[in-house]
């Protein structure tokens, strides 16, 4: 008996520690959008099930109006399903202290077009109602880890479609949020760009946040996520890990080092042997476009080129990088967003060397420090004595008396 009730107690922790993990659990999820007179227009979702676990990158895929964006308003509360059942850290999608563990990217980043981005990310964070002191930090940091540390004065109402992409990529982090639901993330974004917000996503992961990405870019995809969902026509058509929904179980790859032909043919002849149907193919691996651009790139800037086009994000300052070790930019960054601000001791001044310069008279300075200090009270000067006129009378007397 004892030991039965220590497998029930050990069975009943376990499944609370795994509910725990769930983030976003979804049932049945289905959305039906009507028209003016409640009549059935469009079934964007149609019974839908999944869960995403904490510290998962999950994607959602498929075609353009397949049902991702209105699955992803529905997980944000911004729609209300027709039927199904959601829930976000345990609670429904419309508690509003669960949307303040959220970050969003929309697919179209709405910004407000006259404030720089500064300004933009101070108005959301005062949305979070953090301090004046930790918008301002977070700001710089994110400004310079997405790559617009140069423009922090312009107006985002001219910013090119991938520099919005940017800055709503830092608004929705601005909040550190647990869970951060990116819709298109890479749009309009360079091959550069697109690098950075991928290492950023396997970095936020790393850390325990999770990371719904929504694309139709299956690179993207591809490149970060550990489970995605296929849709099509509102309907869930594939869902899994990458390993096993790419695996080929009917062939088999060998890599090796270049072979004399030889060493190739007497290994060809023994595959031979053993294969009774099927083609045989001997070719050199290849890297994808992205790999290839991005390594021609890095060697330009090894070479010093010079280009008046944007450069990659995700540097940090010096002082920031002081004594922590070396990790991608990204992270770094995104530790201390993670990390409770600590107060740094400010190291004492270090004395200035004497600076050579014209010799001042010393009887100059005791006069003007003279005039600077206030003046001691005194008794009243005593009042002039009136001047003697008697010597102009006599010598006005003079003149009149030769001009008679």
């Amino acid at each position: 008996m004892k030991y039965m009730a220590a497998t029930e107690t050990s069975l009943i922790s376990q499944a609370a520690e795994k509910s725990a993990e769930v983030v976003v659990s979804v049932r049945g999820l289905t959305k039906i959008f009507k028209d003016f007179w409640n009549r059935p227009k469009a079934r964007a979702v149609d019974n839908v099930d999944f869960e995403v676990r904490r510290g998962e990158v999950f994607g959602l895929l498929g075609p353009n109006g397949s049902g991702k964006s209105t699955t992803v308003k529905l997980l944000l509360g911004l729609l209300n399903p027709t039927r199904g059942f959601i829930e976000v850290f345990g609670h429904s999608p419309r508690h509003v202290r669960t949307k303040a563990r959220i970050g969003y990217l929309p697919e179209e980043s709405y910004l407000y077009r006259y404030l720089h981005s500064r300004e933009t990310l101070d108005f959301f964070g005062n949305l979070f109602q953090l301090s004046r002191a930790e918008r301002q930090n977070r700001a710089q940091q994110l400004l310079e880890m997405v790559g617009l540390g140069n423009t922090q004065t312009r107006p985002v109402g001219e910013f090119s479609k991938g520099m919005q992409r940017r800055i709503g990529l830092a608004q929705a982090l601005i909040n550190d949020p647990d869970l951060v639901i990116l819709d298109e993330p890479t749009s309009g974004l360079d091959p550069i760009g697109c690098r950075e917000v991928k290492d950023l996503i396997v970095a936020l992961a790393r850390r325990g946040k999770t990371v719904i990405l929504s694309s139709h870019l299956l690179a993207d995809v591809e490149d970060v996520c550990d489970r995605v969902l296929i849709y099509y026509g509102g309907r869930v058509q594939a869902a899994g890990t990458l390993k096993e929904l790419l695996a080929e179980p009917d062939t088999l790859r060998i890599t090796t080092p270049v072979l004399s032909r030889q060493t190739l043919e007497r290994v060809l002849e023994i595959i031979r042997k053993d294969i009774t149907s099927g083609e045989i193919q001997v070719d050199n691996p290849t890297q994808n476009l992205e790999s290839y651009f991005l390594a021609v790139v890095q060697k330009a800037r090894e070479a010093a080129h010079e280009t008046s086009g944007a450069r990659s994000g995700a540097s940090v300052a010096a002082y920031l990088r002081a004594g922590v070790e070396e990790r991608p930019a990204a992270e770094r960054i995104l530790e201390k967003l993670a990390l409770p601000q600590m107060a740094q001791p400010v190291p004492a001044p270090k004395p200035r060397a004497p600076v050579a310069g014209p010799k001042l008279d010393e009887k100059k300075l005791e006069a003007l420090a003279q005039a600077a200090a206030p003046q001691k009270a005194t008794a009243p000067a005593p009042a002039p004595k009136p001047p003697d006129l008697s010597k102009a009378d006599e010598k006005l007397s003079s003149l009149l008396g030769t001009k008679k």
